[in-house]
Parts: structure tokens; C-alpha cells; sequence
């Protein structure tokens, strides 16, 4: 709807300097005024007068009783007034030859901008702790992050991904102090992850019976970052183990990164950012550790070392925007992570300015809610996860199951049954609000019927399919549109741009899932109410393929934005 609406507040302009000649409209922005009414049948576009009532001098009843009587051309069908609104509906004619063809001419890029053209955005996302499991809690961060950064390359931003790994401090020394208290190479030669996770639940269950524990796996943390050999050993083997498990869950999902420099990486630029925290002034001393005091800005302190030297994460964080921005030059470094660590950003981004970098407004949080299984919330070192790689499994083996009955001889079978069940999970995880906390139900994510991703996937295989059987068509001719679901498919269709702004500006992937499904509904009814394959005339066959092809075109597009791939055949 940006094109329509953006020539309509033009027509508008010209028939209000006619209606209202004394009054000022230089600063009158149309575009920016119109709402979409909550019943369609009130019209498609409508303009709340009520801001015009002092510019105007009149009543918004009677603003919109006067622009009502002027002319607005052939892509407005019908304009009514109701109260202080003027309604409009967009005419079929405009909706064949405007939207249809514009989907048509820009194919995969329909629905994209060039918002961020020259500017660059970084991306932190995923970053899981390794010799940890890759479990469900992460799922929030690799997907929404992920989801993000297409949509902002969708919107022309160039874009680094990175995959800030958990590999130092005091959870990676508890690691070290299990695997040479209890470690068994044989065992975790052979388990790999599964072992080293055993590992750090006993060193929590030990701790309990023995807290000076813990100490202990604050002098490994310290050790690993003066560059202890042994400990650097270890380190590695656990590096290697961790990634090679992840990498199999990131094909899986489609991701890649061009970055996995983790905390580690930035051991050696933390020390020129402690001393400048030093030679500013901001840096004191409180019962031994260095911070950095915030409480005149309502927030506990910043914690930059501990008594021991050690660093902290707002060290490494602080240290790793430095150097990003000075190898990428940003315009914006995304953080996806928990809501559980909004005062954390919150504190270092405001360390940032205090600092005197002149870049900290580019750094963005992008919180999100936590995630409970059956209301039970997470928690590693006592072993109460759902692995990633279990909940894609179950999927992928329900989706065999639903194939055996329907589909038996499905070509690429274990590819497509793949591609649904992992997109079952991603698309139930998107399909909320990303700050609502989730208790995640596994027969809802893995449900087939309803607001879910395979519905959406079969959706897209089924354009493909009539398309498949048509054959050759005449995409040339005068579009036509004879039946009402038609024009409102081109109606749900012209709104993917505008939906693609409103991701982008509120960092929110669901906005894209659910308009997918808005897109599932609106071609469905279609395909079930027109005769498409069959239809007798051809020039309305010819314009109902076209319609399949432009819905098939949005809905890929829109799928892949949000991490789910499309086969082609179900």
C-alpha cells in the first residue's frame, strides 16, 4: 500500500489547498496521517481529520465531508466519510495493473528498500557458552538475531554477523577445574558435549557440598587469561568440541557467521580500555574490585575488574564495541540477547559515553523473553534443558511420520523433512512478540494445523505446484479481477513493504511470521473460491496464475526472512 498511499497524499494536498485555500499545508504530511481501518469494509486506507481541525478551523466531520467531494482518480474505487475519518478503497483496476505488475518487475526484491544503502550494521547474536549444550534458551538469540540481520540486508544494510562465543571467565574456569578434577578423555572422546555438560553439573553439585569450589574456578578463569599452557590446552579442546556440535544445528537452521570471536579474542584489548577508564577518572576502587559509578545515572555500578584483576563481561564487552568499531565501522552494533540483561547493556552502553566514544548511541539492545519448558525455567548446571538437537529430531521424525501416510515418494525426502520440522520450531518460537516470555510446549511447536510454520511451507509448495501444472501462461495481458478474494490476496500482497519497514524500525521478526500466515490465509481463500487451473476464460486464468505466482513470490521472500527455507514439494 506505500505506492497508493504515497499518491493519494498527493491528490489529497492539491484537493485540500482547493477545499481550504487560507490554510498552510507545507507541513501537512498526508502519508504519515493514514491509519487502516479495523473492518475492511469500512475501505483499505483512511484519514483521521481530527489533526486538521485547528489548521482547518472546522470540525473533523465536516474536513472529511469536503475532501470527500473531490476527485481522486482511477486507483480509488469509493471514499466515504464516517465521523471525523475519510474512508478510502482502493480499486481493483489499480490493484491488477499497479501492485501485480510491481511484484511482477521486482520478483524477489519486492518488499526490500535501500534504507540502509552505505551503512553497515553488526549483528552480536547466538553467542552460546561453550562446552555447554546448544538448548532450547539459545534458540531466542540465534533465530531472532539471525532473522534480524536478513531483514536489515533486505533493507540494504551491509551486514557481519558474529557469533560472540562464550569462551572466558569464571563458568569457563569452573569447566577447567571439573575437566582436571573429574575429566575422563576416553569418555569425552566418545560423548563430546554430552561429557563436558556432565562435567559442569557436577561441579555445581560439588560446589554445594564444598564452596571453596568456587574460588578454585576463579584462579582457572584467571589462569586461562595470563596464558597458562595447561589451561590454554584445554581451552582449545574444549573450543574444538563445542563448535564442531553447533555447527551441526547452524546448517541445520541455514546460519552462518562471519565472525566467532569470542571473549577470548579480546583478552589482549581489554588492558588500553581499563587504562583510559583509569586516566578519565572514571574508574575507583570499591572493596577491592575497579568500577565505574553509575548511581547518578539510577544504576547499580559498573563492575570493570575484580579484586584479583580478573576482567568481567563489561570488560570484554566494552572492548569488544572498540575494536568492532574500528574494523567495521558501524552504524549500528546489534546485541541480541535476554531481557534478563538489560541493566548490563545499559550500564556498559552508558560507560561507552562516559568514555567519550562518540559512537555509544549506535549500540542497541534488542532484548527478549525468557523461555520455560512446562513452567519449569532453564538451568544447565542442573542438567534441566531441552536439547536443540533433541527438539529437531522429534520434529524431523514427525514430519517423516506425516509423509509415510501422505507422501511416501516424495523426491529429497530427508532434505524437505528437515527443512518443516526445523522450520516448526523457528516459526512458533517468531511467531510472538520477542519480549513475551515463552513456556515452550512441544505439541504446539510441532503442531501441523493452525498459525504454523509447515502450514506456511505447504502454503508456498502449493503455488508452486499449480504453477507446475499450468505450464506456460500469458503474463502479459490486461490483469483482470472478476472475485473478491482476488483483489483482497493483492491487497494482503501490497502490504509486505510496509511490513518489512515495521520489522526493521521495531527489531521484531514477528511481525514478518505473522503477516506470512496473513498471506497463507488470503491465497487459500483464494485457491479455495477461483477456479484457477480450470478457469474457462483465459484472460481470468492467465491473471490467476499470476496471482499464484506473485503470492508465491511474497511468501518465500517472507519465510526466508524469518530463518525458514521453502521446498518446493511437501
Amino acid at each position: 500500500m506505500n505506492n497508493f498511499k504515497a499518491a493519494l497524499a498527493e491528490k489529497l494536498k492539491l484537493a485540500a489547498a482547493e477545499s481550504f485555500p487560507e490554510a498552510d499545508l507545507s507541513d501537512v504530511d498526508f502519508k504519515d496521517m493514514f491509519e487502516y481501518p479495523p473492518d475492511p469494509e469500512m475501505g483499505d486506507v483512511a484519514l483521521p481529520c481530527f489533526k486538521l481541525a485547528k489548521l482547518f478551523r472546522k470540525a473533523p466531520p465536516l474536513i472529511a465531508g469536503e475532501l470527500a467531494k473531490c476527485d481522486y482518480g482511477d486507483s480509488v474505487e469509493s471514499v466515504n466519510c464516517a465521523g471525523g475519518y475519510l474512508n478510502f478503497k482502493v480499486s481493483n483496476e489499480y490493484l491488477a495493473s499497479s501492485v501485480l505488475k510491481e511484484i511482477e518487475e521486482k520478483g524477489e526484491k519486492f518488499g526490500s528498500n535501500e534504507i540502509g544503502k552505505g551503512k553497515t550494521a553488526v549483528l552480536d547474536y547466538s553467542s552460546p557458552n561453550l562446552a555447554k549444550p546448544f538448548h532450547i534458551g539459545h534458540l531466542g538469540s540465534t533465530v531472532i538475531g539471525h532473522s534480524l540481520k536478513l531483514i536489515h540486508e533486505f533493507c540494504g544494510y551491509k551486514c557481519i554477523g558474529i557469533n560472540y562465543i562464550g569462551d572466558l571467565g569464571t563458568q569457563f574456569g569452573k569447566m577447567i577445574a571439573a575437566y582436571k578434577l573429574w575429566g575422563d578423555e576416553k569418555t569425552i572422546e566418545k560423548e563430546g558435549v554430552n561429557a563436558t555438560v556432565a562435567l559442569y553439573v557436577k561441579f555445581h553439585e560439588e560446589a554445594e557440598k564444598d564452596p571453596s569450589l568456587e574460588d578454585v574456578a576463579r584462579s582457572e578463569s584467571k589462569k586461562l587469561e595470563d596464558g597458562d599452557p595447561e589451561n590454554t590446552e584445554i581451552w582449545k579442546r574444549l573450543v574444538e568440541l563445542s563448535l564442531k556440535e553447533y555447527e551441526v544445528t547452524y546448517r541445520q537452521l541455514g546460519i552462518t557467521f562471519d565472525s566467532y570471536n569470542g571473549e577470548s579474542f579480546y583478552t589482549d584489548k581489554m588492558p588500553e580500555q581499563v587504562e583510559k577508564l583509569r586516566e578519565s577518572g572514571l574508574l575507583k576502587i570499591d572493596d577491592g574490585a575497579s568500577i565505574v559509578d553509575l548511581s547518578e545515572y539510577g544504576m547499580p555500578p559498573c563492575l570493570i575488574l575484580r579484586s584479583d584483576g580478573g576482567t568481567l563481561y563489561p570488560t570484554r564487552d566494552i572492548a569488544a564495541a572498540v575494536y568492532r568499531k574500528k574494523t567495521y565501522g558501524f552504524d549500528k552494533c546489534i546485541y541480541v540477547t535476554s531481557a534478563q540483561q538489560i541493566l548490563h547493556f545499559s550500564q556498559w552502553f552508558k560507560v561507552v559515553e562516559l568514555m567519550g566514544y562518540d559512537w555509544y548511541k549506535q549500540l542497541v539492545h534488542v532484548p527478549y523473553g525468557t523461555v520455560s519448558i512446562d513452567g519449569k525455567k532453564l538451568a544447565t548446571r542442573k542438567g534441566d534443558v531441552v536439547l536443540l538437537r533433541d527438539l529437531f529430531a522429534t520434529a524431523i521424525e514427525k514430519v517423516n511420520a506425516v509423509m509415510d501416510e501422505k507422501n511416501p515418494d516424495l523426491e529429497n525426502r530427508e532434505e524437505v523433512a528437515e527443512a518443516v520440522g526445523v522450520g516448526a520450531v523457528v516459526f512458533h518460537y517468531l511467531f510472538n512478540s520477542r519480549i513475551k516470555d515463552i513456556n515452550f510446549n512441544m505439541d504446539a511447536a510441532l503442531s501441523f494445523e493452525g498459525n504454523t510454520g509447515p502450514y506456511a511451507q505447504y502454503t508456498y509448495a502449493r503455488t508452486c505446484s499449480v504453477l507446475s501444472k499450468a505450464g506456460d501462461f500469458d503474463r502479459a495481458s490486461e490483469a483482470v479481477i472478476t472475485d473478491k478474494s482476488e483483489a483482497d490476496l493483492l491487497k494482503v500482497l501490497s502490504m509486505f513493504p510496509e511490513r518489512v519497514e515495521t520489522a526493521l524500525a521495531d527489531y521484531e521478526p514477528s511481525v514478518i511470521t505473522r503477516y506470512a500466515i496473513d498471506v497463507c490465509t488470503a491465497f487459500n481463500r483464494f485457491y479455495h473460491n477461483c477456479q484457477i487451473l480450470g478457469a474457462e476464460d483465459e484472460k481470468v486464468r492467465s491473471t490467476r496464475l499470476r496471482l499464484t505466482a506473485a503470492a508465491g513470490t511474497v511468501l518465500k521472500s517472507a519465510l526466508h526472512l524469518i530463518c525458514l527455507k521453502t521446498p518446493e514439494k511437501i
